[in-house]
């Protein structure tokens, strides 16, 4: 059984993925577990260049912005998970970047920010 919290982060990831198909992004996989280093959301492409999509959903600001949970730690795992999807696909020259998605529920308006390039 999921928790609230894994709840609210598995509907800000759907709204996210709807939002890169509306986008013309070609999703290539979502929740890749890479060994220790944690999980990539979103693995999309656009343009012959891959993206890696991490996204965070808060419902109010009482405990902060979703653009405050990608700590330097953070994005430290996120680097080694992105090599090490890289490695294990064979993607050594491809282009690629990441990109992070903020969602915030407030009252009954979602608001969706996309950073590019974000690391």
């Amino acid at each position: 059984m999921q928790t609230k919290q894994q709840q609210l982060g598995k509907w800000g990831e759907n709204q996210a993925y709807a939002y890169l198909l509306r986008k013309k992004y070609k999703i290539i996989e979502r929740n890749f577990r890479a060994s220790n280093f944690g999980e990539i959301d979103i693995i999309a492409k656009k343009n012959n260049e891959y993206i890696f999509v991490e996204v965070k959903t808060k419902r109010n600001q009482h405990f902060g912005l979703p653009e405050e949970e990608l700590t330097g730690d953070k994005k430290k795992k996120l680097d080694f998970a992105i090599y090490y999807y890289l490695e294990t696909k064979g993607l050594y020259n491809e282009r690629w970047r990441f990109d992070f998605i903020a969602l915030e529920i407030m009252n009954t308006k979602i608001q969706l920010r996309h950073y590019r390039y974000a690391s």
